[in-house]
């Protein structure tokens, strides 16, 4: 009681001293008295608690929105090779409204030398494609837009706009027995009309058989001379480029020779089951032919050099390591994945370091530091049974190694003819660094190796 007393005199004095603070001569004496006791009347009667509603205008809502704008991950074209500045978008695996998990694929660039995959940073939702398949990109360019969160989040904001539709349907179940109670007595007079348009269809069926009876004659038409213009992608176009550039720089030149393969095939047979046994390594042919080439370059290193300088080349570069260029053939193109420092390597590294590659290349999982460099090239068009071929140097590079189908021929042995398994040997070198004399001694040397792999165990 004293304590509401209190408060009583309290809120009195602060309405006095508010009201004197009024100017007096705007109010007569009598005027001021009934001013002060209303105020301290309004102040002492109890107040009802004050009722908030929550009103969201248009104002509210907009920058709500800004807000998530604000929160949303731009997601932009990593970095891919400091040679490598664009490419080419070539797919979005996912489209607007996907969740996505970290690390999962977003999109595909595809470059001059392979195709980057590109992964969303974090967990979320795609919100928007900020460009279109089939544009170039550049490296730290924004192509998507991307509101984190969780799936589970994101599946909980779409149920509720499920929900008020099984209550339309269950409103319409209900109304739906009255209909048809009202509807049975003319359902009789329904089959009718039925039948008769069933009687019906048959009639015109005779007409439509007239008309494919004059079709026979098309194929009396002369055959089909449509075009179609694909444009090339950007790794034909980079093969194309490079390809050219070769031809118009080296002075290239091929010699041919021929190797039995008599002697590797025998050794491939007696030793390949204990190989794939004790390192899983299935033995072939190119593992031979890559070992026979670096202990042919310990005699002539001008094969594993190359010219470097301004003005076509001022320069010969002389190496101690040998890393061979392998061409696979995948769908969008040849590709040259690198065999680095080969010459520390034996038959069945090699042939496990090509098997890896070639998987990544035909897996289309191929890095930029796989194909980076390559001191020697060595192309099997044997594998699709080509019988001889003049391949290409893959600039910077001096030479390359041609290998071809094996065919069984008669050749002379010993002065007696015999049937050998032969295959072709092309090697094509600039001319510009190698003498024909070189060139020429460097495929014997492969060759001899090949027809007594035994000499490769002591090289």
């Amino acid at each position: 009681m004293a304590s509401r007393t209190n408060l009583a005199r309290l809120t009195r004095q602060n309405v006095l001293r508010s009201v004197h603070n009024v100017q007096k001569p705007l109010l007569s004496s009598r005027a001021y008295s009934a001013v002060a006791l209303t105020s301290q009347r309004a102040l002492l009667r109890p107040q009802r608690p004050v009722q908030f509603t929550r009103v969201q205008s248009p104002e509210f809502k907009l920058s709500l929105q800004q807000t998530r704008h604000y929160a949303d991950t731009i997601v932009k074209v990593p970095e891919m090779a400091e040679s490598i500045t664009e490419g080419t978008l070539k797919q979005f695996s996912k489209q607007v409204g996907d969740f996505v998990e970290r690390d999962e694929e977003i999109a595909t660039i595809e470059t001059d030398k392979i195709d980057v995959a590109v992964n969303a940073p974090e967990s979320g939702t795609i919100k928007e494609l900020l460009v279109n398949e089939e544009d170039t990109v550049t490296v730290g360019q924004p192509i998507v837009k991307l509101e984190p969160g969780s799936g589970d989040g994101a599946a909980a904001a779409e149920k509720p706009k499920d929900e008020p539709a099984p209550q339309k349907t269950e409103e319409k179940t209900e109304t739906a027995p009255s209909k048809p109670e009202t509807k049975e007595p003319a359902a009789p007079s329904k089959p009718e009309p039925v039948q008769e348009k069933k009687s019906e269809q048959p009639k015109p069926k005779p007409a439509e058989s007239k008309k494919t009876e004059p079709e026979p004659s098309k194929p009396a038409q002369p055959g089909s001379r449509e075009e179609r213009r694909v444009k090339m992608n950007r790794m034909r176009l980079r093969i194309a480029e490079r390809l050219k550039q070769s031809q118009n720089t080296a002075a290239s030149l091929t010699t041919f020779n021929e190797v039995d393969m008599s002697s590797l095939m025998e050794f491939r047979k007696l030793y390949k089951d204990d190989v794939l046994k004790k390192t899983g390594v299935k033995l072939g042919f190119m593992s031979a032919f890559s070992r026979a080439c670096v202990l042919a370059m310990k005699e002539l290193p001008a094969v594993n050099a190359s010219i470097e300088g301004p003005n076509g080349g001022d320069t010969i570069v002389y190496r101690d390591y040998v890393d061979i260029s392998v061409a696979v053939a995948t769908e969008k193109g040849l590709v040259t994945p690198v065999v680095r420092n080969a010459e520390t390597m034996d038959m069945v590294g090699i042939e496990k370091a090509i098997a890896d590659l070639g998987k990544k290349a035909r897996d289309n999982k191929l890095t930029i530091e796989d194909m980076a460099g390559g001191t020697f090239t060595i192309s099997n068009g044997g594998v699709f049974g080509s019988m001889m071929g003049t391949p290409i140097i893959n600039l910077p590079q001096t030479a390359v190694l041609g290998l071809h189908a094996i065919k069984e021929r008669a050749v002379v042995i010993n002065g007696k003819v015999e049937i050998r398994p032969m295959m072709y040997l092309a090697l094509t070198y600039d001319h510009r660094l190698l003498d024909g004399r070189e060139a020429v001694t460097f495929l014997v040397k492969v060759k001899e190796y090949i027809e007594d792999p035994r000499r490769m165990l002591l090289g």
